[in-house]
């Protein structure tokens, strides 16, 4: 017996539902758990059914496309199967650590087929997971140079998404298109507050009660792609922007974790520029 996780986007209509969990039935699937949410704005449905038996796959989603509304769109996921990623670093360690850490532990099932810094300083970190360390240096490239060396090192390991941890660098148009909606970030604040650079800095110079880091997918707007997952802290007039700097840092690593375990979860379907988590 097989675990497989179906998930299907499309235009609502009447007894969607039935017709999606009607279809498993015919096929003798047996329905685990199932969570399905319409926007209300849109009129888009969403649908996370993971199911257990015996699949064939290629008739199952024929019968589903041959039931399903025009615009539909559906994949099927082994349940087990790791998602594969290629980490982008600079030289902060703390993200990168917490994602190794966890996939060692288990509490991650990713597989990570390799770490690529512009910077050498986290190879040691890295290369003590067993994972690949590979160093692009940016120093004396143009920005469109470097990005096509980190691509061709990218494409060799075919990963599904490319997480960048505390990638400090801003991505073209160019590489941004070669992996659409793949690319995962964290930025270091409760976004859509302090976009870009030295945040908690800004926040520091605000005043303000409550830090954050958020998680999302990057398009071709500064910090503005689907936010996947945030998370905050509270802090007053006594910290500093250093104090804001390293209590943020915590935040950063578990709202990274979180929204990377909701990806390997098949739970986040994006939908123009937010995401709805099932």
């Amino acid at each position: 017996m097989e675990r497989k996780i179906l998930v299907t986007e499309c235009p609502d209509s009447k007894g969607l539902i039935a017709l999606i969990t009607g279809t498993c039935a015919q096929h003798q699937l047996n329905i685990i758990r199932n969570t399905e949410y319409v926007d209300p704005v849109s009129g888009q449905f969403y649908m996370r059914t993971e199911l257990e038996g015996v699949f064939n796959d290629a008739q199952l989603l024929a019968d589903l496309d041959a039931a399903l509304p025009i615009g539909s769109v559906r994949q099927l996921h082994p349940k087990a199967r790791q998602k594969r990623v290629v980490i982008l670093v600079t030289k902060e360690a703390h993200c990168l650590g917490d994602i190794l850490m966890k996939v060692f532990d288990g509490s991650l099932q990713l597989e990570i087929a390799a770490v690529i810094g512009n910077y050498a300083e986290l190879a040691s970190l890295t290369e003590r997971f067993g994972v690949p360390f590979i160093h692009v240096c940016h120093q004396h490239l143009d920005r469109c140079e470097h990005e096509k060396q980190l691509m061709a090192q990218i494409d060799q390991f075919a990963p599904d998404y490319v997480v960048l941890a505390k990638f400090m660098r801003i991505l073209t148009p160019d590489f941004v298109a070669h992996y659409p909606q793949r690319i995962i970030n964290i930025h270091h604040s409760f976004l859509p507050a302090f976009v870009g650079a030295n945040p908690y800095q800004r926040a520091f110079e605000r005043g303000v009660k409550i830090i954050g880091a958020t998680a999302h997918f990057v398009n071709n707007e500064l910090d503005e792609g689907p936010i996947i997952e945030q998370m905050v802290t509270r802090v007053d007039h006594n910290y500093s922007a250093k104090d804001m700097a390293k209590a943020g840092r915590d935040v950063e690593k578990a709202a990274l974790s979180k929204a990377l375990l909701l990806i390997q979860e098949d739970r986040v379907f994006v939908h123009g520029n937010k995401t709805v988590l099932l």
